[in-house]
């Protein structure tokens, strides 16, 4: 029996580190990957497998850098509603700019996370928003606009600076958005992109030039890492946790932020429009760890408040940081 336990253990370990191993700066190279586990690349192919059919990992995808030129829009949803009331959860998750929907305990029962491209994306999106309150029994929702991103799935944005100079034309975003939305289990080749951009974009670039793009992407710290996005709580990962924070001295918000974005149990980091100007996205293994994670906090002066929403459920279960 202490043996089949250690064999599970050690199973769970390898798992875990390959999870981990495939969020990488660069693309992640199984072979490598094989090697730095002890074991063999067939082995980990099997392993790979096993955890995709366990349903521990979904697909491939990268974390795009939100300071691009011109920036992404991050914006937060909060909306009061209550179980009777399914048809919200199942109209917002048709809205294709969403990211994060998770049911919330406090005043609001529902918070989402919204990416735009643009001002058109933006108010278009809160006219859909608009129409699908109207059928709500409260009718009642409020934005956070970010103001500025410090940290995204775990990656400190304060160490990737973006060149103002570079402007991304249409056919970068294109590529981002196939990078990051529509890979699978395998990885897309540069071939397999510039098929993907002429059968369904309509547009003809020669293989080379794809790559090529994608190394600027990439060397431009625009295209942050490589990931695969995993079920969070299947990997030990059960407390997730949304804080705003109120500083003690509003005139240091960036210097409290560039420390808080230090802070390994932060995956997500913001400046909001709010009195409580920072949120922040944490993700612990245990709900014990969280209160730990807030008397640190409090032991700093530069704190004077923070307002906690816990996850109760997350409609959307795959996600990547880094951990």
């Amino acid at each position: 029996m202490v043996i089949r336990l250690n064999e599970v253990l050690n199973n769970l370990n390898l798992e875990h580190k390959l999870i981990k191993d495939l969020n990488l700066s660069s693309k992640p190279n199984f072979s490598i990957i094989a090697k730095t586990l002890g074991i063999s690349r067939k082995t980990l192919l099997s392993l790979f497998k096993e955890i995709r059919n366990k349903k521990l990992i979904n697909n491939f995808s990268t974390n795009i850098n939100p300071n691009i030129q011109p920036n992404l829009k991050y914006v937060f949803l909060e909306i009061k509603t209550n179980p009777k009331e399914p048809q919200i959860v199942n109209e917002l998750l048709k809205i294709p700019q969403l990211t994060m929907l998770d049911g919330i305990f406090g005043e609001y029962s529902l918070m989402a996370l919204f990416i735009f491209k643009t001002s058109e994306e933006y108010y278009t999106v809160l006219n859909n928003l608009d129409q699908v309150m109207a059928s709500s029994y409260f009718k009642k929702y409020q934005l956070l606009e970010t103001i500025k991103t410090f940290k995204i799935n775990g990656v400190e944005l304060s160490n990737k600076p973006v060149s103002k100079s570079l402007q991304l034309d249409e056919i970068d975003y294109i590529i981002l958005k196939i990078l990051n939305q529509e890979q699978g289990y395998k990885l897309l080749s540069t071939y397999e992109i510039k098929n993907i951009l002429k059968n369904k974009y309509k547009i003809i670039i020669s293989q080379p030039t794809v790559s090529l793009r994608i190394k600027a992407l990439r060397s431009n710290n625009i295209i942050l890492n490589y990931a695969i996005n995993f079920n969070p709580k299947k990997i030990g990962f059960f407390g997730k946790f949304i804080i705003k924070i109120k500083p003690a001295d509003t005139s240091k918000y960036d210097d409290l932020a560039l420390e808080l974005e230090k802070r390994k149990e932060i995956t997500h980091l913001f400046r909001i429009g709010e009195e409580y100007g920072l949120l922040a996205i944490i993700r612990v293994k245990k709900v014990e760890d969280y209160r730990f994670f807030i008397m640190s906090l409090y032991e700093s002066r530069e704190i004077e408040d923070t307002y906690t929403n816990f996850v109760l459920d997350e409609h959307i279960i795959f996600t990547n940081f880094l951990y």
